[in-house]
Protein backbone atom coordinates (compact mmCIF):
# COMPACT_ATOMS: atom_id res chain seq x y z
CA UNK A 1 0.00 0.00 0.00
CA UNK A 2 2.92 2.53 1.05
CA UNK A 3 4.26 1.35 -2.55
CA UNK A 4 1.00 2.71 -4.12
CA UNK A 5 0.72 5.54 -2.21
CA UNK A 6 4.64 6.34 -3.42
CA UNK A 7 3.90 5.61 -6.69
CA UNK A 8 1.05 7.62 -6.95
CA UNK A 9 2.54 10.59 -5.34
CA UNK A 10 5.72 10.04 -7.45
CA UNK A 11 3.50 10.12 -10.74
CA UNK A 12 1.50 13.60 -9.00
CA UNK A 13 4.50 15.28 -8.68
CA UNK A 14 6.30 14.48 -12.94
CA UNK A 15 2.88 15.41 -13.49
CA UNK A 16 2.87 18.60 -11.91
CA UNK A 17 6.60 19.56 -12.73
CA UNK A 18 5.79 18.53 -16.70
CA UNK A 19 2.66 21.01 -16.63
CA UNK A 20 4.98 23.69 -15.16
CA UNK A 21 7.63 23.21 -17.44
CA UNK A 22 4.94 23.59 -20.41
CA UNK A 23 3.69 26.52 -19.10
CA UNK A 24 6.98 28.42 -18.48
CA UNK A 25 8.32 27.11 -22.18
CA UNK A 26 4.26 28.40 -23.46
CA UNK A 27 4.83 31.81 -21.52
CA UNK A 28 8.33 31.96 -22.21
CA UNK A 29 9.03 31.15 -25.52
CA UNK A 30 12.13 31.50 -27.90
CA UNK A 31 10.40 33.70 -29.81
CA UNK A 32 9.37 35.98 -27.29
CA UNK A 33 12.68 36.25 -25.86
CA UNK A 34 13.97 37.05 -29.01
CA UNK A 35 12.09 39.31 -29.81
CA UNK A 36 12.71 41.19 -27.14
CA UNK A 37 16.75 40.93 -27.39
CA UNK A 38 16.72 41.80 -30.59
CA UNK A 39 15.20 44.97 -30.40
CA UNK A 40 16.58 46.24 -27.19
CA UNK A 41 20.16 45.44 -29.05
CA UNK A 42 19.19 46.93 -32.46
CA UNK A 43 20.96 49.49 -34.17
CA UNK A 44 18.49 52.09 -33.70
CA UNK A 45 18.73 52.09 -30.13
CA UNK A 46 22.09 54.28 -30.52
CA UNK A 47 23.74 51.50 -27.86
CA UNK A 48 21.17 52.91 -25.13
CA UNK A 49 23.76 55.46 -24.16
CA UNK A 50 22.63 57.25 -20.86
CA UNK A 51 21.03 60.72 -21.89
CA UNK A 52 20.90 59.74 -25.39
CA UNK A 53 17.79 59.42 -27.40
CA UNK A 54 18.58 56.18 -27.93
CA UNK A 55 17.48 54.99 -23.95
CA UNK A 56 14.54 57.28 -24.06
CA UNK A 57 13.83 54.82 -27.00
CA UNK A 58 14.84 51.67 -25.09
CA UNK A 59 12.83 53.23 -22.11
CA UNK A 60 9.57 53.16 -24.54
CA UNK A 61 9.95 50.07 -25.47
CA UNK A 62 10.07 48.19 -22.07
CA UNK A 63 7.19 50.25 -20.48
CA UNK A 64 5.02 49.15 -23.74
CA UNK A 65 6.17 45.45 -22.62
CA UNK A 66 5.41 46.00 -18.87
CA UNK A 67 1.74 47.17 -19.80
CA UNK A 68 0.95 44.76 -21.99
CA UNK A 69 2.06 42.18 -19.55
CA UNK A 70 -0.43 44.39 -16.89
CA UNK A 71 1.93 45.19 -14.19
CA UNK A 72 1.01 47.98 -11.93
CA UNK A 73 3.16 51.25 -10.92
CA UNK A 74 5.09 51.39 -8.28
CA UNK A 75 3.75 53.33 -5.31
CA UNK A 76 3.22 56.77 -6.26
CA UNK A 77 3.18 56.93 -9.34
CA UNK A 78 1.72 57.06 -12.31
CA UNK A 79 3.40 55.64 -14.91
CA UNK A 80 6.59 53.21 -15.29
CA UNK A 81 9.36 55.44 -15.27
CA UNK A 82 10.69 56.04 -12.10
CA UNK A 83 12.48 59.49 -12.78
CA UNK A 84 15.26 61.66 -11.10
CA UNK A 85 18.13 63.98 -12.18
CA UNK A 86 21.26 64.51 -12.20
CA UNK A 87 23.91 67.26 -13.28
CA UNK A 88 26.16 66.80 -16.38
CA UNK A 89 29.69 68.88 -15.99
CA UNK A 90 30.79 69.14 -19.81
CA UNK A 91 33.39 71.48 -21.85
CA UNK A 92 36.08 72.70 -19.12
CA UNK A 93 38.92 74.02 -20.21
CA UNK A 94 41.75 73.68 -17.39
CA UNK A 95 43.93 77.07 -16.69
CA UNK A 96 47.09 76.16 -14.67
CA UNK A 97 50.19 77.32 -13.95
CA UNK A 98 53.36 75.54 -12.07
CA UNK A 99 56.31 77.56 -10.79
CA UNK A 100 54.63 80.79 -12.26
CA UNK A 101 54.46 78.92 -16.06
CA UNK A 102 51.28 78.42 -17.80
CA UNK A 103 50.88 74.92 -18.69
CA UNK A 104 49.63 73.55 -22.29
CA UNK A 105 46.00 71.92 -21.53
CA UNK A 106 47.35 68.91 -23.51
CA UNK A 107 49.46 68.08 -20.77
CA UNK A 108 46.64 68.41 -18.24
CA UNK A 109 44.46 65.74 -17.23
CA UNK A 110 41.67 66.40 -14.01
CA UNK A 111 39.55 63.36 -12.68
CA UNK A 112 37.05 63.41 -9.74
CA UNK A 113 35.93 67.08 -10.64
CA UNK A 114 32.62 67.67 -8.76
CA UNK A 115 32.38 70.96 -9.10
CA UNK A 116 30.97 73.57 -11.77
CA UNK A 117 33.75 75.49 -10.87
CA UNK A 118 37.38 73.98 -9.93
CA UNK A 119 39.39 76.62 -8.33
CA UNK A 120 42.53 76.15 -5.73
CA UNK A 121 45.84 76.56 -6.08
CA UNK A 122 49.05 76.04 -3.11
CA UNK A 123 48.54 79.25 -1.06
CA UNK A 124 45.61 77.70 -0.24
CA UNK A 125 46.75 74.89 0.95
CA UNK A 126 46.29 72.38 -1.63
CA UNK A 127 48.66 69.31 -1.68
CA UNK A 128 51.19 68.63 -5.03
CA UNK A 129 52.20 65.54 -5.20
CA UNK A 130 55.50 63.90 -7.44
CA UNK A 131 55.01 60.32 -8.46
CA UNK A 132 58.12 58.72 -7.34
CA UNK A 133 59.74 56.72 -10.70
CA UNK A 134 61.16 53.91 -8.24
CA UNK A 135 57.60 52.73 -7.95
CA UNK A 136 54.45 51.51 -10.14
CA UNK A 137 52.52 54.29 -11.68
CA UNK A 138 48.96 52.24 -11.20
CA UNK A 139 49.78 51.65 -7.37
CA UNK A 140 50.47 55.39 -7.17
CA UNK A 141 47.32 55.83 -9.33
CA UNK A 142 45.02 54.20 -7.08
CA UNK A 143 45.97 56.22 -3.77
CA UNK A 144 45.63 59.80 -5.37
CA UNK A 145 42.76 58.71 -7.02
CA UNK A 146 41.17 57.83 -4.41
CA UNK A 147 41.69 61.17 -2.58
CA UNK A 148 38.58 63.49 -1.72
CA UNK A 149 40.72 66.29 -1.49
CA UNK A 150 41.80 68.70 -4.56
CA UNK A 151 45.27 67.61 -5.31
CA UNK A 152 47.80 68.83 -8.10
CA UNK A 153 49.94 65.82 -9.16
CA UNK A 154 53.35 65.84 -10.89
CA UNK A 155 53.99 63.13 -13.78
CA UNK A 156 57.23 62.73 -14.86
CA UNK A 157 58.52 61.93 -18.27
CA UNK A 158 58.75 58.38 -17.25
CA UNK A 159 54.98 57.98 -17.01
CA UNK A 160 54.42 59.43 -20.79
CA UNK A 161 52.49 56.35 -21.60
CA UNK A 162 50.71 55.79 -18.47
CA UNK A 163 49.78 59.89 -18.99
CA UNK A 164 48.20 59.30 -22.40
CA UNK A 165 46.32 56.78 -20.89
CA UNK A 166 44.79 58.67 -18.14
CA UNK A 167 44.28 61.43 -20.60
CA UNK A 168 42.07 59.70 -22.73
CA UNK A 169 39.37 59.00 -20.26
CA UNK A 170 39.82 62.02 -18.23
CA UNK A 171 38.11 65.28 -19.22
CA UNK A 172 35.26 64.16 -20.27
CA UNK A 173 31.54 64.10 -18.70
CA UNK A 174 31.23 63.96 -14.86
CA UNK A 175 27.90 63.27 -13.63
CA UNK A 176 27.16 64.76 -9.80
CA UNK A 177 24.41 65.71 -7.69
CA UNK A 178 23.25 69.52 -7.18
CA UNK A 179 24.59 69.59 -4.22
CA UNK A 180 28.17 69.18 -5.42
CA UNK A 181 27.86 72.15 -7.61
CA UNK A 182 28.64 74.32 -5.84
CA UNK A 183 30.35 72.90 -3.33
CA UNK A 184 33.61 74.09 -1.83
CA UNK A 185 34.10 70.00 -0.44
CA UNK A 186 34.44 68.30 -3.49
CA UNK A 187 37.43 66.28 -4.58
CA UNK A 188 39.76 66.85 -8.01
CA UNK A 189 43.26 65.79 -8.59
CA UNK A 190 45.01 67.44 -11.87
CA UNK A 191 47.69 65.93 -13.35
CA UNK A 192 50.15 67.55 -14.79
CA UNK A 193 52.91 66.27 -17.14
CA UNK A 194 56.26 67.11 -18.22
CA UNK A 195 56.78 69.23 -15.39
CA UNK A 196 59.30 71.01 -13.22
CA UNK A 197 60.05 68.33 -10.14
CA UNK A 198 60.53 70.61 -7.82
CA UNK A 199 57.93 73.09 -8.12
CA UNK A 200 56.05 74.75 -5.25
CA UNK A 201 53.50 76.64 -5.92
CA UNK A 202 50.79 76.57 -8.53
CA UNK A 203 47.32 77.57 -9.14
CA UNK A 204 44.18 75.77 -10.79
CA UNK A 205 41.26 76.81 -12.44
CA UNK A 206 38.31 75.37 -14.46
CA UNK A 207 34.96 76.28 -15.52
CA UNK A 208 32.38 74.00 -17.06
CA UNK A 209 29.35 73.72 -18.70
CA UNK A 210 26.49 72.40 -16.34
CA UNK A 211 23.33 70.42 -17.67
CA UNK A 212 20.25 69.23 -15.80
CA UNK A 213 19.27 66.21 -17.15
CA UNK A 214 16.89 63.19 -15.96
CA UNK A 215 17.78 59.92 -15.68
CA UNK A 216 14.91 57.18 -15.64
CA UNK A 217 14.82 53.47 -14.11
CA UNK A 218 11.42 51.54 -15.47
CA UNK A 219 9.62 49.36 -13.19
CA UNK A 220 6.75 47.74 -12.40
CA UNK A 221 4.86 45.80 -9.98
CA UNK A 222 2.59 42.43 -9.67
CA UNK A 223 0.74 43.15 -5.80
CA UNK A 224 1.29 40.31 -3.05
CA UNK A 225 -1.34 38.79 -2.31
CA UNK A 226 -1.14 38.15 1.64
CA UNK A 227 2.24 39.98 1.99
CA UNK A 228 2.22 42.79 0.43
CA UNK A 229 4.91 44.44 2.69
CA UNK A 230 7.63 41.71 1.81
CA UNK A 231 9.32 42.80 -1.71
CA UNK A 232 10.99 40.42 -3.88
CA UNK A 233 12.90 42.24 -6.94
CA UNK A 234 13.69 41.28 -10.53
CA UNK A 235 16.27 43.75 -11.69
CA UNK A 236 18.78 44.08 -14.61
CA UNK A 237 20.11 47.23 -16.32
CA UNK A 238 19.24 48.70 -20.04
CA UNK A 239 21.66 50.88 -20.58
CA UNK A 240 25.08 50.81 -22.16
CA UNK A 241 27.86 52.55 -23.75
CA UNK A 242 26.58 53.94 -26.48
CA UNK A 243 28.21 55.19 -29.47
CA UNK A 244 31.92 54.38 -29.51
CA UNK A 245 35.15 55.01 -31.77
CA UNK A 246 34.46 52.76 -35.15
CA UNK A 247 35.60 49.43 -36.09
CA UNK A 248 35.75 49.41 -39.63
CA UNK A 249 32.29 50.89 -40.13
CA UNK A 250 30.57 49.71 -36.63
CA UNK A 251 30.39 52.27 -34.11
CA UNK A 252 27.14 51.08 -31.99
CA UNK A 253 28.18 49.05 -29.04
CA UNK A 254 24.92 47.21 -29.03
CA UNK A 255 25.15 45.97 -25.53
CA UNK A 256 23.32 42.54 -26.43
CA UNK A 257 24.80 40.65 -23.88
CA UNK A 258 25.46 43.70 -21.63
CA UNK A 259 22.52 43.94 -20.86
CA UNK A 260 20.35 43.85 -23.23
CA UNK A 261 20.25 39.81 -21.91
CA UNK A 262 18.91 40.62 -18.67
CA UNK A 263 16.92 42.84 -19.28
CA UNK A 264 14.75 40.84 -21.78
CA UNK A 265 14.82 38.06 -18.58
CA UNK A 266 13.27 40.64 -16.19
CA UNK A 267 10.22 41.13 -18.89
CA UNK A 268 9.89 37.89 -19.31
CA UNK A 269 9.79 36.82 -15.49
CA UNK A 270 7.57 39.45 -15.28
CA UNK A 271 4.85 37.97 -18.15
CA UNK A 272 5.17 34.34 -16.32
CA UNK A 273 4.71 35.51 -12.74
CA UNK A 274 1.78 37.22 -13.97
CA UNK A 275 0.46 34.54 -15.49
CA UNK A 276 1.49 32.01 -12.35
CA UNK A 277 -1.01 34.28 -10.15
CA UNK A 278 1.27 32.72 -7.31
CA UNK A 279 3.03 35.55 -5.64
CA UNK A 280 1.80 36.42 -1.61
CA UNK A 281 4.92 39.10 -1.66
CA UNK A 282 4.93 41.73 -3.97
CA UNK A 283 7.01 41.34 -6.98
CA UNK A 284 8.98 44.15 -8.32
CA UNK A 285 10.40 44.42 -11.99
CA UNK A 286 13.00 47.09 -13.13
CA UNK A 287 15.38 48.17 -15.97
CA UNK A 288 18.01 50.25 -14.10
CA UNK A 289 19.42 52.96 -15.77
CA UNK A 290 23.28 54.56 -15.70
CA UNK A 291 24.79 51.32 -14.48
CA UNK A 292 27.40 51.64 -16.48
CA UNK A 293 28.44 55.11 -15.32
CA UNK A 294 27.98 54.49 -11.73
CA UNK A 295 25.21 52.41 -10.75
CA UNK A 296 23.14 55.81 -10.41
CA UNK A 297 19.77 54.08 -11.15
CA UNK A 298 20.29 51.52 -8.76
CA UNK A 299 21.15 54.05 -6.01
CA UNK A 300 17.91 55.92 -6.66
CA UNK A 301 15.88 52.89 -6.45
CA UNK A 302 17.17 51.46 -3.01
CA UNK A 303 16.96 55.30 -1.79
CA UNK A 304 13.19 55.09 -2.40
CA UNK A 305 12.42 51.94 -0.16
CA UNK A 306 12.78 50.42 3.27
CA UNK A 307 15.68 47.65 2.48
CA UNK A 308 14.26 46.40 5.85
CA UNK A 309 10.98 45.30 3.52
CA UNK A 310 13.07 43.78 1.13
CA UNK A 311 12.81 39.77 0.86
CA UNK A 312 15.70 39.16 -2.24
CA UNK A 313 16.84 40.89 -5.04
CA UNK A 314 16.98 38.87 -8.51
CA UNK A 315 19.60 40.68 -10.29
CA UNK A 316 20.51 39.79 -13.82
CA UNK A 317 23.84 40.15 -16.04
CA UNK A 318 24.60 38.96 -18.91
CA UNK A 319 23.77 35.40 -19.44
CA UNK A 320 23.87 35.32 -23.34
CA UNK A 321 26.20 32.48 -23.32
CA UNK A 322 27.51 29.58 -21.77
CA UNK A 323 29.07 29.93 -18.17
CA UNK A 324 32.26 28.12 -17.07
CA UNK A 325 30.25 25.22 -15.48
CA UNK A 326 28.62 24.52 -19.35
CA UNK A 327 24.79 24.58 -20.62
CA UNK A 328 21.77 25.03 -18.36
CA UNK A 329 24.33 26.65 -15.40
CA UNK A 330 24.56 30.17 -14.14
CA UNK A 331 26.72 31.32 -11.26
CA UNK A 332 25.76 33.55 -8.24
CA UNK A 333 28.05 36.75 -6.93
CA UNK A 334 28.22 36.69 -3.23
CA UNK A 335 26.97 33.23 -3.21
CA UNK A 336 28.19 32.51 0.79
CA UNK A 337 27.19 35.44 1.67
CA UNK A 338 23.50 34.40 2.18
CA UNK A 339 21.55 31.17 1.91
CA UNK A 340 19.87 33.17 -1.35
CA UNK A 341 21.94 30.29 -3.69
CA UNK A 342 20.97 27.21 -1.43
CA UNK A 343 16.88 28.00 -1.71
CA UNK A 344 17.47 28.14 -5.29
CA UNK A 345 19.31 24.78 -5.47
CA UNK A 346 16.72 23.26 -3.46
CA UNK A 347 13.98 24.47 -6.36
CA UNK A 348 15.56 23.06 -8.88
CA UNK A 349 16.16 19.53 -7.65
CA UNK A 350 15.46 16.98 -9.81
CA UNK A 351 15.49 19.99 -13.14
CA UNK A 352 18.38 20.23 -15.83
CA UNK A 353 19.63 23.33 -14.33
CA UNK A 354 21.65 24.68 -11.31
CA UNK A 355 23.58 27.21 -9.75
CA UNK A 356 26.56 27.65 -8.51
CA UNK A 357 29.20 29.78 -6.56
CA UNK A 358 30.72 33.03 -8.28
CA UNK A 359 34.02 31.30 -10.05
CA UNK A 360 35.77 34.63 -10.30
CA UNK A 361 36.22 35.76 -6.56
CA UNK A 362 38.82 38.01 -7.45
CA UNK A 363 37.21 40.68 -9.71
CA UNK A 364 35.07 41.55 -6.92
CA UNK A 365 31.75 41.42 -8.80
CA UNK A 366 29.24 41.27 -6.42
CA UNK A 367 29.88 44.98 -5.39
CA UNK A 368 30.20 45.74 -9.19
CA UNK A 369 26.42 45.50 -10.02
CA UNK A 370 23.68 46.76 -9.16
CA UNK A 371 22.94 44.09 -6.37
CA UNK A 372 25.72 46.51 -4.56
CA UNK A 373 23.65 49.33 -3.07
CA UNK A 374 20.83 47.05 -1.17
CA UNK A 375 23.41 44.46 -0.36
CA UNK A 376 25.50 46.89 1.50
CA UNK A 377 22.04 47.34 3.92
CA UNK A 378 21.97 43.76 4.38
CA UNK A 379 19.29 42.81 1.60
CA UNK A 380 19.92 39.02 0.17
CA UNK A 381 20.44 40.80 -3.07
CA UNK A 382 22.70 38.90 -5.78
CA UNK A 383 23.70 38.61 -9.43
CA UNK A 384 23.22 36.10 -11.66
CA UNK A 385 25.24 35.43 -14.44
CA UNK A 386 26.64 33.23 -16.56
CA UNK A 387 29.59 35.41 -18.41
CA UNK A 388 33.18 34.42 -18.63
CA UNK A 389 34.69 37.16 -17.22
CA UNK A 390 37.81 36.45 -17.63
CA UNK A 391 38.01 35.56 -21.67
CA UNK A 392 34.81 37.29 -23.30
CA UNK A 393 36.68 39.56 -25.51
CA UNK A 394 33.61 41.40 -26.81
CA UNK A 395 32.48 42.83 -23.53
CA UNK A 396 32.28 46.53 -23.93
CA UNK A 397 32.69 46.69 -27.74
CA UNK A 398 30.65 46.97 -30.69
CA UNK A 399 30.97 43.12 -31.35
CA UNK A 400 28.64 42.76 -28.63
CA UNK A 401 25.50 41.96 -30.71
CA UNK A 402 22.58 39.87 -31.53
CA UNK A 403 24.12 37.95 -33.76
CA UNK A 404 26.97 36.88 -30.97
CA UNK A 405 24.38 35.24 -28.26
CA UNK A 406 23.39 31.78 -27.61
CA UNK A 407 19.36 32.50 -27.13
CA UNK A 408 19.07 28.77 -26.09
CA UNK A 409 21.48 29.85 -22.78
CA UNK A 410 19.31 32.41 -22.27
CA UNK A 411 15.97 31.02 -22.28
CA UNK A 412 17.46 27.94 -20.09
CA UNK A 413 18.44 30.63 -17.48
CA UNK A 414 15.23 32.62 -17.31
CA UNK A 415 13.63 29.61 -16.89
CA UNK A 416 15.60 28.22 -13.88
CA UNK A 417 15.26 31.88 -12.39
CA UNK A 418 11.64 31.47 -12.86
CA UNK A 419 11.62 27.86 -11.32
CA UNK A 420 14.15 28.35 -8.98
CA UNK A 421 12.21 31.36 -7.23
CA UNK A 422 8.74 30.07 -6.84
CA UNK A 423 9.40 29.48 -2.77
CA UNK A 424 10.61 33.07 -2.21
CA UNK A 425 7.62 34.91 -4.17
CA UNK A 426 5.40 32.40 -2.72
CA UNK A 427 6.60 33.48 0.90
CA UNK A 428 7.61 29.68 1.87
CA UNK A 429 11.48 30.63 2.01
CA UNK A 430 13.11 33.71 3.47
CA UNK A 431 16.82 33.90 2.44
CA UNK A 432 18.99 35.28 5.10
CA UNK A 433 20.20 39.05 5.74
CA UNK A 434 23.78 39.80 4.38
CA UNK A 435 25.88 41.67 6.90
CA UNK A 436 25.55 45.46 6.37
CA UNK A 437 28.65 47.27 5.19
CA UNK A 438 30.03 49.61 7.95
Amino acid sequence: MKKLLFAVSALVAMQASAQTTADINKVISREYADRLIKTLSADDMQGRGTFTPGIDKAATFIESEFKKIGLQPLAGLKGYRQTFFKYRLTGGQPRVTVAGKTIDPANVAIIGNTAEKLVFDSRGGAAIVVLDTTKEFATQYRQFARSPEKQLVLVPQKFADAFKRVKSFAGGATVVDEKDLNGTDGGGTVLVFGADPAAKDFSVSMQSKVEKLPLFNVAGMIPGKTKQKELVIFSGHYDHIGIQKPVGTDSIANGADDDASGTTAVIALAKYYKALKGNERTLIFVAFTAEEIGGYGARYFSGQLNPDDVVAMFNIEMIGKDSKFGPNTAFITGFEKSDFGKILQKNLAGTEFSFHPDPYPQQNLFYRSDNATLAALGVPAHTISTVQIDGDKLYHTVKDEYSSLDVENILSTIRGIARSAVSIVAGKDTPTRIPKLQ
